[in-house]
């Protein structure tokens, strides 16, 4: 089976064919958590899920899930067995290490509380398949947010792969709350996520309200805004500093690798970005 599945890809080279076999363990991984009955506590958002369920014409290497309420005291270890099985009954075999936290807050990302549980799933012994000429290293992390913030809606989202099951997600319009949240409060100083802008821009043309409550929600949880309300003046005020002080050229250089042309990115710049965002849809 997944030597056909990952033929469907048709990878023109190596390194199509290690995209789409990460593609592969992922929707395996969303299916042994669901055998498991994780979709009942959570929710899949993040670029992972806008690829595979909402059409985003970029690989993505993470699987970020929200628990439905706050629950500290969640733990993932039942769900990781369910899925291990899921890789062994399709005749691969993964390993599962935990990432030791150092300090009490190890967050780098705007997504993710202090609360996160993540685990990285890593592929091992695969049998070499098209485009592939040793075996592939490939690491999947999956984040779960223990302490999420509310306000989110979520759509039951269809697998055909490796059998036919549902997916409770974040409905696109919080998504895209919850990406620009991330695009402009990330703390990680200089390092830029072109991620973040090619999915702004996608968005945007694609003509997806976004939910400006949620997102008022996530600033104000992340400690990133004070104020009780904000309006959409102040949010294109947010949006439009932010693309004065980006790095453009760091912008570009984080995405290409992640998107099949190259030239798509071509005519970015302060300017293109201040027009784009005038398209950009809030919800009432």
């Amino acid at each position: 089976m997944l030597k056909e599945w990952l033929g469907e890809y048709k990878p023109g080279n190596r390194e199509d064919a290690v995209q789409a076999l990460r593609e592969i363990m992922q929707e395996i991984a969303l299916a042994g958590l669901q055998r498991a009955g994780f979709f009942e506590k959570a929710a899949f958002y993040g670029g992972t899920a806008l690829r595979i369920f909402y059409g985003l014409d970029r690989f993505s290497e993470d699987l970020d899930f929200s628990l439905l309420t706050i629950n500290p005291e969640f733990s993932l270890d039942r769900y990781l067995e369910a899925v291990q099985i899921e890789f062994e009954s399709l005749g691969m075999k993964v390993s599962i290490k935990e990432k030791q936290k150092t300090k009490e807050s190890s967050i780098q990302s705007a997504f993710l509380k202090s609360e996160t549980i993540w685990k990285e799933l890593i592929l091992e012994n695969v049998i070499p398949q098209s485009g592939l000429d040793q075996i592939a290293n490939i690491k999947i992390k999956l984040e779960v947010d223990t302490k999420p913030p509310s306000g989110f809606e979520t759509d039951e989202k269809l697998l055909l792969k490796p059998f036919s099951f549902y997916v409770k997600c974040f409905s696109i319009s919080d998504l895209f709350a919850g990406k620009m949240h991330a695009l402009l409060f990330r703390k990680w100083g200089n390092n830029v996520k072109g991620r973040d802008w090619y999915d702004m821009e996608w968005y945007i043309k694609k003509g997806v309200a976004l939910n400006l409550n949620h997102f008022l929600l996530r600033a104000r949880d992340s400690g990133d805004w004070s104020k009780e309300k904000i309006t959409e003046k102040e949010f294109r005020e947010l949006l439009q500093t932010k693309i004065a002080a980006v790095n453009i050229d760091r912008v570009k250089a984080d995405i290409v690798r992640f998107i099949p042309n190259p030239k798509a990115i071509e005519r970015w710049s302060p300017e293109y970005f201040h027009d784009l965002v005038g398209h950009l849809k809030v919800a009432d």
